[in-house]
């Protein structure tokens, strides 16, 4: 038991080392290299305890790496995947939807950068920041606001 048990630490380990993951991504990648019942579950809560796994961590680094091209929504999915505490998703999101639009306009400015010329352009950029999870209102504040920098 101790080799195999080191050995599932050891697979946590390397999966910690390339990014945070929450303890259900673990539980789900390291489940087939169990070898007892309860083992996977002991290794986890050791490296819980030591500090290794933090939910903390997960969120604020897929907040990181992924708000700059998502939006507020594609960001809750993202997290909810993760099998993260639904209130730390919920605090995390709502933190992010106050720069909502600032976020969907450089997005939109990276992608388009110039006003949409006709009613089908105006569709296919609102329909490109919704694939990328943006809100509604956002979106409109955005592409309108593109019309309003134009002077049209």
């Amino acid at each position: 038991m101790g080799f195999d048990q080191i050995s599932l630490k050891g697979r946590a380990l390397r999966l910690l080392s390339g990014r945070e993951h929450s303890r259900t991504e673990l539980q789900r990648k390291l489940r087939a290299h169990e070898t007892e019942p309860g083992e996977l579950a002991r290794a986890l809560d050791e490296l819980e305890a030591k500090g290794f796994i933090s939910e903390q961590r997960v969120i604020e680094s897929v907040v990181h790496r992924r708000s700059a091209k998502l939006g507020a929504s594609r960001v809750r999915q993202e997290l909810q995947a993760k099998g993260l505490d639904p209130q730390a998703v919920a605090e995390a999101v709502a933190a992010l939807q106050g720069s909502e639009v600032a976020r969907a306009r450089e997005v939109w400015r990276k992608k388009f950068g110039q006003p949409p010329a006709d009613a089908a352009e105006r569709s296919k950029q609102m329909r490109f920041l919704a694939s990328r999870g943006f809100g509604g209102e956002a979106i409109r504040r955005v592409v309108q606001g593109a019309d309003d920098d134009s002077g049209l």
